[in-house]
């Protein structure tokens, strides 16, 4: 409860200016939409709207997952610091059999994700489930949240899904402007 009354404090903000955007984005993929912030080495979630799809979504308003099995966690990963990411990639947990472990792998995609401007999974934070997730940069430029969409499968997908979440992160960090 403490957590929750604190996050509601801090990124109050940040959650009201994303709200109309999140709601446009679940109702244009009637999939999970997350909303979250680096809190030290992990994703902290500070908004979701529940998918159609039956796709099993570990994530809560609130709840704290790892930066490197999620793709939230995976684009807030790529724009931290360099002291977070040693940090981070000195403790890679597997969570299922397809969490990337191996540091060489993760800061290669790490690399990707800021070269090419979005993050995916696929089964690393829990079976069945894949995500894609995008940056969302105020308008010097700075990260400060990723939003990210989790579906059972990103094939044949996955560019459309980045497009309407490049859309929506725009129009977050332009509406954080002002």
């Amino acid at each position: 409860m403490w957590d929750l009354g604190l996050l509601a404090s801090v990124n109050a903000g940040l959650r009201e200016v994303a709200s109309p955007f999140l709601n446009d984005l679940h109702a244009a993929t009637l999939a999970t939409v997350h909303l979250a912030v680096r809190d030290g080495s992990e994703a902290l979630y500070i908004d979701r709207l529940s998918g159609h799809a039956s796709v099993p979504v570990v994530s809560t308003i609130g709840s704290r997952l790892p930066l490197h099995a999620t793709g939230v966690g995976k684009v807030l990963l790529a724009f931290a610091s360099q002291p977070v990411q040693v940090s981070v990639l000195e403790n890679l947990v597997r969570i299922t059999p397809y969490t990337i472990t191996q540091p060489g792998r993760l800061r290669e995609q790490l690399r990707r994700v800021r070269a090419e401007g979005y993050a995916q999974t696929s089964e690393e934070m829990s079976l069945g489930a894949c995500s894609v997730a995008v940056p969302i940069r105020t308008p010097d430029g700075l990260v400060v949240a990723a939003l990210g969409i989790v579906v059972p499968s990103l094939k044949g997908d996955r560019p459309r899904l980045v497009a309407a979440l490049a859309v929506a992160a725009q129009g977050i960090g332009r509406s954080l402007g002002t």
